[in-house]
């Protein structure tokens, strides 16, 4: 039993937290460049970062530097990719999720030609993993929509956004015909969370956001199904899977109230990778529609596509648990991933709050596969935690290995009672700035970058302890924890 042969082990990084470079090589602005660092506030709630408002963007337009927006600067990946993919294959990764910087391969998301720059550093990017024999696994879409599109569509509120993502995924797949493994949308979910990080919505720009969010989401899920059947036009033989921010949640108490109440948030998680690879929306999420006024356009074309082509597999994320109850103003509320919930007094947390739940990852893994019977594939887990450069030039970590060793040994138990497990690629697997607080300071690396919250230092990597117990694990695919 255990892990199959051929199991992808890796890590997973973005390229609005990693490559920087926001400037260069005719690269446009992104949502992501937009993004400010406040360091005066309670980083346990994202939701008092800086408001996305018309008056902020135009602010951050305006400034042409990378001082107050990290992401600009990431870590330098741009140019230190192939130092970074030889500690990779130092630890023997198998993949590596990355994404593709869509403003970098169209600046403004509406140019006809693509820039050429752009589509040659990906090329290499890829060409430098194939070296070490590691697997590509692209997104497509990871929170970096070109912020052009967003000022002048408002986003994936309008439909013109399917054509532009379209064009953009075809100058991808053309490009790179030797990648496999394509992801369309980073944590699709999401939308509704954060709307302009990740459908570049705007949100004293909508009449009604509420609206504009769903119909995003429809509009992502019929990108989605013409990408992938694109996809498998294209590079025959590829694989296309969803993406989903697997929010586990637990009932407060057995009250029936509660376990309704949990029961409802479960099942608006699960409306993505219901239509994405079912092929169709829920009875139950068209009432929600129709209770709540929700007037989403959706086009007999559009529903066609939805069926005709249904992802490959399903990658998602995965952190955290969190408590539902009918009446939450008893419960004490934690931060987890872009949202706030319950909080579970049976587990301990991060320094930023986030439950450390290793049992609800084999809970999430024997859900969703129950409920598809799909390839799965987690493509985000981790934590983000204060590390500590010694002189000596080591990290001591052992709060993240114990951290991962319980996740991985409730992977192998889910994967024992029979779930088809592709593989697994830890967050960040080098630290790289946060995508909810921009901060550096929040690190899931095994590989240490000498950068702070500011942007001060040398940007040098060290291998913390965690990267030779991750090399370990991947050696024994898994039976050495």
């Amino acid at each position: 039993m255990g892990f199959k042969e051929g199991f992808l082990w890796g890590g997973a990084v973005a390229a609005n937290q990693f490559e920087g470079a926001f400037d260069v090589d005719g690269k446009g602005l992104s949502v992501a460049d937009v993004a400010m660092y406040k360091p005066n506030v309670d980083v346990k709630d994202y939701k008092n970062q800086v408001k996305v408002t018309s008056e902020n963007i135009a602010k951050a337009i305006a400034d042409k530097t990378a001082t107050y927006y990290p992401k600009r600067r990431g870590i330098d990946g741009y140019h230190r990719y192939k130092e970074d993919i030889a500690l990779y294959a130092e630890m023997g990764f198998k993949t590596l999720r990355f994404s593709i910087a869509w403003s970098r391969i169209y600046p403004n998301g509406d140019e006809k030609t693509p820039n050429q720059a752009g589509i040659k550093y990906y090329q290499d990017f890829v060409k430098e993993l194939k070296k070490y024999n590691i697997e590509p696994l692209v997104t497509l879409s990871h929170y970096e929509m070109p912020l052009h599109l967003s000022l002048k569509c408002n986003g994936w509120a309008d439909r013109s956004m399917i054509d532009e993502f379209l064009k953009f995924c075809k100058t991808c797949f053309e490009s790179l015909p030797d990648v496999k493994y394509w992801l369309t949308f980073n944590e699709i979910d999401s939308v509704t969370r954060h709307p302009f990080t990740s459908a570049g919505i705007i949100p004293d720009r909508s009449q009604n956001l509420e609206q504009d969010e769903y119909q995003a989401l429809h509009y992502q899920f019929v990108a989605s199904a013409l990408a992938t059947k694109m996809c498998h036009e294209m590079i025959p033989g590829s694989q296309v899977g969803c993406m989903l921010t697997k929010l586990t949640t637990y009932p407060a108490t057995c009250k029936p109230e509660d376990v309704l109440a949990a029961l409802n948030k479960n099942m608006m998680n699960y409306l993505p990778t219901d239509v994405q690879v079912k092929g169709y929306y829920p009875r139950l999420v068209l009432e929600f529609f129709k209770k709540n006024n929700l007037n989403i356009e959706m086009t007999e074309q559009d529903l066609e596509a939805l069926q005709k082509y249904p992802v490959d597999f399903i990658s998602f994320s995965y952190y955290m648990s969190l408590l539902a109850a009918a009446d939450e103003s008893g419960l004490e509320m934690t931060s987890g991933n872009t949202i706030v919930g319950g909080k579970n007094p049976y587990l301990k947390a991060t320094d930023w709050g986030w439950t450390v739940d290793p049992m609800g990852l084999r809970i999430s893994l024997i859900e969703l596969y129950d409920r598809y019977q799909k390839p799965l594939f987690i493509v985000e887990n981790g934590m983000g935690a204060q590390d500590t450069l010694n002189p000596d030039g080591t990290i001591h970590d052992q709060y993240r290995i114990d951290y991962f060793k319980e996740h991985i040994a409730e992977m192998k138990k889910a994967v024992e009672a029979g779930v088809d497990l592709m593989g697994y690629t830890s967050w960040g697997c080098i630290d790289l700035v946060s995508a909810s607080t921009s901060q550096m300071s929040k690190r899931y690396g095994f590989i240490y970058v000498d950068e702070d919250d500011e942007g001060n230092g040398t940007l040098d990597r060290y291998r913390k302890d965690s990267f030779y117990w991750y090399k370990d694990v991947i050696a024994s695919n898994g039976e050495k924890l």
